[in-house]
């Protein structure tokens, strides 16, 4: 079978992992290459971009690693530039970068609340500024943001200017995707449920509670389990291939049910 996303190039934002297994991010970065694309990988981390890199080509894959901090738009600016400079073009960008602040109302501070939405709404909202001239040159091109089922309902845990910053996230999308679909460039949205991934181990403090509060995680989903970053991955994937030429605006959500 043809790889889907042959002569692409893909630039995956987030594409480190904090732990030893794959991120959502990273997840994604290897499966793009694995499809044929070429990958920049950016992370704040330079090192966590690098090994995500590394398993790239140690398949066989074209990847090179960017450090930004996407709370300084200037540096999203960079990477950008970097993918035009490295590659020639930028057919995927795909935005996979988000942080918890908790408080509920009453609990949470400026400070808190303007650094969750600088680098969960600001970041996605520069990475397609500094993207989307490029598509529309070269005739067009996909932009996959990744929110989550938090912004559709409220949670117990109380991380209010998450939620609302991704629910901010869902709404640009459509406005994007509206906005450019003229161009052939689409933007769709992600809204992963329960993922066992590095990130939502590192909510928990210590190893016993990180298990029990996992195995109440898979008891939540009707499937029975969590969700992979690889079944992030492979909705990525459409996402960014020809099989979703004509969808744009799209809030998909990937939560094996939680959500129903």
């Amino acid at each position: 079978m043809a790889e889907r996303l042959r002569n692409r190039v893909a630039a995956v934002i987030g594409a480190g992992s904090i732990g030893s297994g794959p991120s959502n991010g990273s997840a994604v970065a290897t499966t793009f290459a694995r499809e044929g694309a070429k990958v920049l990988c950016v992370d704040i981390s330079e090192a966590a971009a690098g090994r995500t890199v590394a398993e790239i080509e140690a398949a066989g894959g074209t990847a090179s690693a960017f450090a930004a901090d996407v709370a300084d738009t200037t540096q999203i600016d960079a990477a950008i530039a970097a993918c035009m400079d490295r590659y020639g073009r930028i057919d995927v960008l795909h935005y996979n970068v988000g942080i918890e602040a908790f408080g509920e109302l009453t609990q949470v501070t400026d400070e808190s609340w303007d650094r969750v939405f600088d680098i969960n709404l600001k970041g996605a909202m520069a990475a397609g500024r500094a993207a989307v001239p490029h598509m529309i040159a070269q005739g067009g091109g996909s932009i996959i943001n990744v929110s989550s089922i938090a912004s559709l309902r409220w949670s117990a845990m109380q991380f209010l200017s998450y939620n609302v910053s991704k629910a901010a996230l869902n709404r640009m999308t459509k406005v994007v995707a509206r906005q450019y679909a003229p161009h052939q460039v689409r933007c769709n949205v992600i809204l992963p449920g329960l993922i066992n991934s590095p990130h939502a181990a590192a909510l928990f403090d210590t190893e016993e509670e990180r298990d029990e509060a996992m195995k109440a995680r898979d008891a939540r989903c009707p499937m029975g389990r969590q969700g992979t970053p690889e079944d992030i991955a492979m909705a990525a994937l459409f996402l960014a291939s020809d099989e979703s030429r004509y969808i744009t605006g799209l809030e998909m959500v990937v939560d094996g049910g939680v959500t129903l």
